[in-house]
């Protein structure tokens, strides 16, 4: 039986697809969701600390440097927490329990982690390109404590309701 499902949450639209499917099993299962977005500080994306050369060797800069930085992190978490409280917002409406979950690391090797301390049973994930064997839904396919369903998704993904899609899921 599936009690505990793990849905990675990011920004891209194959999230939104791993959500809605992760949803429509937890409600026709009676399953929790456990929302998890994971902060990857080597993600291009990510703010990278305030350094400069001295004698050609790194230096911290000041503390102006330190604090734009410092608050350049501060709107990457406030994002990401406005979303997972968002997709748990989405979740309760639906009758499904969630709840979110933040972490600092490597997306691949947290997520996995994350379900083993929390006895997940299943992890739904999305994918943004089934031919990238270094991609996270690759590594959790190969290392997770669970199964796993990847969802790629629909070429149409756009031009169909989430309702339809919930539908479409629960079948």
């Amino acid at each position: 039986m599936l009690n505990k499902i793990l849905v990675a949450i990011d920004e891209s639209a194959s999230s939104d697809w791993a959500f809605d499917t992760a949803l429509a099993m937890a409600q026709s299962l009676a399953a929790e969701l456990f929302l998890v977005h994971v902060i990857d500080s080597l993600s291009p994306e990510s703010p990278k600390p305030p350094r400069f050369l001295i004698g050609g060797f790194p230096m911290d800069e000041d503390n102006a440097a330190q604090n734009e930085y410092e608050h350049r992190w501060k709107q990457v978490e406030d994002r990401y927490d406005a979303l997972l409280k968002q997709k748990q917002a989405d979740a309760e409406t639906a009758g499904v329990q969630a709840t979110c979950v933040k972490v600092l690391g490597t997306p691949g090797q947290k997520i996995c982690e994350v379900a083993k301390k929390n006895n997940i049973d299943l992890i739904v994930t999305g994918n943004r390109d089934r031919t990238n064997r270094s991609s996270i839904s690759h590594y959790l396919v190969r290392h997770a404590p669970c199964s796993v369903t990847v969802v790629h998704p629909k070429a149409y993904y756009e031009e169909i309701s989430p309702t339809a899609r919930r539908q479409a899921v629960a079948v």
